[in-house]
């Protein structure tokens, strides 16, 4: 049985991919080579970072590292909005996956926080 952790871990991983496929849609222009790989940046940095958050020494450096993790999923939001918009992409399933995926984390991931800063407060 998986935790919420590791479920949390394959979501990552899984809009990483579904960034993957855009990648293969997406026209050759140099606009949109450079849009994408601000995407490709944001959504890989926020899966690596949450793994570094699941490490985290104390509360507080998960807090901090999962306001990393927020910040990069807004970024990647930012990015497919753009694609999606623009018409930079031939297909539109891909992106439609890739931008609902990283919206729902970054909400998974404010509440983390929320949490995770309650129980902090709490704590002291």
């Amino acid at each position: 049985m998986s935790t919420f952790s590791d479920n949390l871990s394959d979501r990552f991983m899984k809009l990483v991919i579904s960034i993957l496929k855009v990648e293969n849609q997406i026209s050759r222009k140099f606009s949109s080579r450079h849009i994408f790989g601000q995407l490709f940046r944001s959504a890989t940095s926020a899966g690596a970072n949450y793994e570094e958050a699941r490490a985290g020494a104390s509360s507080a450096d998960f807090i901090y590292k999962m306001q990393i993790v927020l910040k990069e999923l807004r970024e990647s939001t930012y990015w497919l909005n753009i694609i999606e918009h623009a018409k930079l992409i031939s297909g539109e399933e891909e992106i439609h996956i890739a931008h609902s995926e990283s919206k729902e984390l970054a909400n998974i991931v404010a509440k983390c926080i929320f949490t995770a800063k309650s129980r902090l407060s709490k704590s002291v």
